[in-house]
């Protein structure tokens, strides 16, 4: 029995400590997500959020267009794009119907742009109150190369961002 008390006041103070002047902190999380296993491991843990704080859920995906700029061909980025948006829909249909599941409120929107500053754009016009979104660990040359789009979403996000990093291999 004091096992149980102690788990219900712990939950309770936790809840308590995350809830402001009667208002839930979390109203409005958003999901940046590319269809990748760990976007949507980020994703399971946004819904279960928006589900304990009755928060609405907003799945995002970008067209990221910077790689492709300068492309010689006229025809290659429409190909690219249409390949890109399929994409999208693939991975925002998963999200929708991971949140619909766990009846949770979900919309869907496809950006095209940079990605971290699609992302953090969209994130401030909504007015979120939290970014949820999954990074699979760069390291080395390549993060120094590429950047890591979490990392450039947690220095210029207005909101907090909790980001569901990969796992590592057994």
């Amino acid at each position: 029995m004091k096992k149980v008390f102690i788990l219900l006041a712990l939950k309770y103070y936790i809840l308590n400590s995350i809830i402001r002047n009667g208002e839930n902190l979390y109203k409005k999380i958003v999901i940046p997500t590319d269809g990748s296993d760990v976007s949507l491991e980020a994703a399971k843990h946004a819904i279960n959020i928006a589900k304990e704080f009755d928060a609405e859920v907003y799945a995002i995906y970008v067209v990221d267009v910077s790689p492709f700029v300068g492309l010689p061909a006229e025809g290659s980025w429409e190909l690219i794009s249409e390949l890109l948006k399929e994409e999208g829909q693939e991975a925002l249909k998963k999200v929708k119907k991971m949140a619909e599941e766990w009846g949770v409120k979900i919309h869907t929107e496809m950006l095209e742009g940079v990605p971290a500053n699609e992302i953090v754009e969209f994130a401030e016009k909504k007015k979120a109150d939290l970014i949820v979104m999954g990074t699979t660990g760069k390291t080395g040359l390549e993060r120094i190369l590429l950047g890591s789009v979490a990392e450039r979403v947690i220095k210029n996000a207005h909101c907090p961002v909790l980001v569901v990093k990969k796992p590592k291999k057994e």
